[in-house]
């Protein structure tokens, strides 16, 4: 039997990164009575030396079967996706029964390539609790991976996206160019709102800006029969 009653939420992690990166913004929304769940991608335990060999289907297929077992559980899901998280959220929205959906800093359009790559290690570093050892480099092919998989979304499931959507971007994001969310933005189907935070860099749920951007995506997730509009 289905249980309906309590307010799911699926949150993805970024790439290279956690479960911390969103985990700031879990803790509030359980305090708004969300049962939040945030699974560690393929790859991106122990330090990240797990990460050769995973392939761009890998993290697709994890954050899917993800959402199987919570949809099978509760019925209907959110689902917040951070960066390359944001990617993977796209795929799942597409094959569940997501019932909003919300895009931090998705990765569709990087800075440069030669910057990304370069931000890799040391983005996490600085101003974060680091339980976690990171390695000094990553194996060539992961960012490769990476890149496949924003192409494979790009094209094939952004413009499929349907429920509704919140776009959020970080003015300052020195790793994902801020069009990226106008791009989005501009290819959904559904409902949806653009919303920018002028002072947030790519951590977003760990900037100064972090309680606006929390209650805003409360605010989207509890509201169920607005209208929203873009800016």
């Amino acid at each position: 039997m289905l249980i309906h009653e309590p307010r799911v939420c699926l949150l993805l992690h970024g790439f290279t990164g956690g479960p911390f990166e969103v985990e700031p913004l879990a803790d509030y929304l359980r305090q708004q009575g969300y049962v939040c769940v945030l699974p560690t991608l393929p790859g991106h335990d122990a330090g990240l030396r797990r990460m050769r060999g995973v392939q761009w289907q890998d993290w697709l297929n994890a954050a899917g079967e993800e959402a199987e077992r919570l949809t099978r559980q509760y019925g209907t899901i959110d689902v917040v996706g951070f960066s390359m998280g944001g990617m993977l959220s796209a795929y799942v929205a597409n094959r569940f029964p997501v019932r909003r959906l919300v895009l931090l800093n998705a990765a569709v359009i990087y800075v440069s390539p030669g910057r990304f790559i370069r931000n890799l290690a040391k983005r996490v570093r600085i101003g974060l609790r680091e339980p976690w050892e990171r390695p000094k480099s990553i194996p060539f092919s992961a960012p490769v991976q990476f890149m496949k998989l924003v192409r494979y979304v790009k094209q094939q499931e952004l413009p499929r996206i349907s429920v509704p959507t919140l776009v959020v971007q970080g003015k300052q994001d020195q790793i994902i160019h801020p069009y990226s969310a106008r791009y989005i933005y501009d290819r959904l189907r559904g409902e949806k709102e653009l919303l920018y935070m002028p002072h947030s860099r790519h951590m977003i749920c760990l900037e100064t800006e972090a309680p606006q951007l929390f209650a805003a995506v409360a605010r989207f997730l509890d509201s169920s029969n607005e209208q929203h509009r873009g800016v």
